[in-house]
Order: structure tokens, then C-alpha cells, then sequence
């Protein structure tokens, strides 16, 4: 990844509780303009590596022990998540978050909450987001309870745009939402990122839907990152295919047989 760096996270070990370590020195790189995955399955430190860059640790009572994490080369491990949003760095909580007893309309305007540049300029992004997200519109005056999990979905992301977002940090897209809805989501956040200038970095377990959308790809495992590249040229990696998407490995039909499942992953010998 030879484009200049956005976010640079270098070696970072995260430690909740003071006991449990979580992330064992992971690093990667986001450069401007980019969609970057995150992969691994469940409990493998994506959410984690989320939190870390948008300093949402504390409430979970974790924090970066080791390594450095930079924005444009400033460190910013010791900020505060306000500073991030300042410096438009917005996290997208998996889980779909929304303010169930807000309407659509309502949830969105939230967003816009720290924007400085006068009403004018957040009605302007409210209709850019409808545009992204036509289904919103349509459901603007609705309670966010009695939405869609889809159309929450859409709502959580159109709210983190209308803070007017340099990155967005998004954490598992897809969980939960029917694979037209979460084709639907991928589609705009390619567009966003494509039209809009915005920069992604997201987790997510949809290996296969991730890998269509991003341009470059970490694998994480354990805490730890065990393989990155290309997105393409994960996707056409036997041991991705293999473990992540599902493809190839012979005769083996299940990840059962643990100690063949080891032996065959060369990076956790």
C-alpha cells in the first residue's frame, strides 16, 4: 500500500481489565480515500482495533499498552473520542445503535450535533444522505424502533454522515441484515467512498461480501494480524479460500478435526 497513510496503526497491544490481552501487536495502514477490511472471525480483535483508533476503550475498561496509533501522523492514543470526531474520525457501532424512541429524521440530525458550518450546510448533508439512502426518506418520521434492521443500519451509517466524516469505522455491516440488504449497504458505502472521498476501515466476518468492496485486507486472528494484501489478492489465496470463504481444502468438510485445522493453517504453528 504505496498511498500516503491516513491512519497508521503500528504494534499496538490492547489489555481490558488490566489482566486480558486482546491485541498482540497488530499494525496496519489506511491510506486516504481507501476501503480497508478487517477480517477474522468472532472474538478475533476487530472490534477491539476499532475502539482502539476511535478511543472508545475506556467504557469497556481496556486500553493501548504498547505500539502507537497515528492520524496524518499525529499520535492519538491519549485523546479524547470527541477530538476524534473533530478531527472526523466517526465510529459505526455493530448492533445497528439508534436512538429506538427518536424518529428517523431525528437519529440523523444527532449526527450533526458537533458541525460548526451553520444549518444550511447540515440540510444539504441530510439530502445527501436521503439520496444515498432513499429508503430513510421514505421512513423519516418513523420511530427507529419500528424500523427495519436493515433501515437501522442505514441510519446508524447516514448518521455518522452527517457529522461529515474524513473515516468512517465500521464494525460489522452486514450482521444480521438478509444478503440483498447487506449487497445494499456494501454498494453504498463503495459509493460513498468513490463519490464522496470517504475513507472505511471496516470489520467484518462476511469474508466474501468484504473482500468484493474493500481494496485491501487484514486478517486478524487471535490478536494478531496473520496475513494482508490486496483484496483481490486475498480472494483468490488458497488458505483465505480455504478457511475464510469457504472453498477448497479437499476432503475436509469442518474445522473438527482441531489439530489438522493447525497443522494446515501455517501461521498458527
Amino acid at each position: 500500500m504505496n498511498q500516503q497513510a491516513f491512519l497508521s496503526v503500528n504494534g499496538i497491544e490492547v489489555i481490558y481489565n488490566h489482566v486480558i490481552l486482546v491485541l498482540k501487536g497488530v499494525s496496519l495502514q489506511v491510506p486516504e480515500g481507501s476501503v480497508v477490511a478487517l477480517l477474522g472471525g468472532n472474538g478475533a480483535g476487530k472490534t477491539t482495533t476499532l475502539r482502539a483508533v476511535s478511543n472508545l476503550l475506556a467504557g469497556e475498561r481496556g486500553e493501548v499498552t504498547k505500539g502507537s496509533i497515528e492520524l496524518r501522523g499525529e499520535r492519538i492514543e491519549k485523546l479524547s473520542t470527541a477530538a476524534m470526531v473533530d478531527r472526523g474520525v466517526i465510529q459505526v457501532m455493530e448492533g445497528r445503535h439508534c436512538f429506538a424512541h427518536l424518529t428517523i429524521e431525528e437519529n440523523l440530525m444527532t449526527g450533526a450535533y458537533t458541525r460548526k458550518d451553520g444549518k444550511a450546510a447540515v440540510n444539504q448533508t441530510l439530502e445527501k444522505v436521503y439520496n444515498y439512502f432513499p429508503r430513510l426518506k421514505t421512513r423519516r418520521g418513523s420511530q427507529a424502533a419500528y424500523t427495519s434492521g436493515g433501515e437501522q443500519q442505514m441510519c446508524a451509517i447516514g448518521r455518522a454522515l452527517m457529522a461529515n466524516p474524513k473515516m468512517v469505522l465500521l464494525d460489522e455491516p452486514s450482521m444480521g441484515l438478509a444478503p440483498q440488504i447487506v449487497e445494499e449497504v456494501f454498494e453504498i458505502v463503495k459509493d460513498l467512498n468513490s463519490k464522496e472521498g470517504v475513507t472505511f476501515l471496516l470489520a467484518e466476518q462476511n469474508t466474501n461480501m468484504a473482500l468484493r468492496y474493500a481494496d485491501y485486507g487484514y486478517i486478524l486472528e487471535n490478536g494478531r494480524i496473520v496475513m494482508d494484501g490486496a483484496a483481490k489478492d486475498l480472494r483468490e489465496n488458497e488458505d483465505v479460500k480455504e478457511f475464510y470463504l469457504g472453498m477448497g481444502g479437499g476432503d475436509r468438510k469442518s474445522f473438527k478435526d482441531v489439530k489438522s485445522y493447525k497443522r494446515r493453517k501455517r501461521w498458527l504453528a
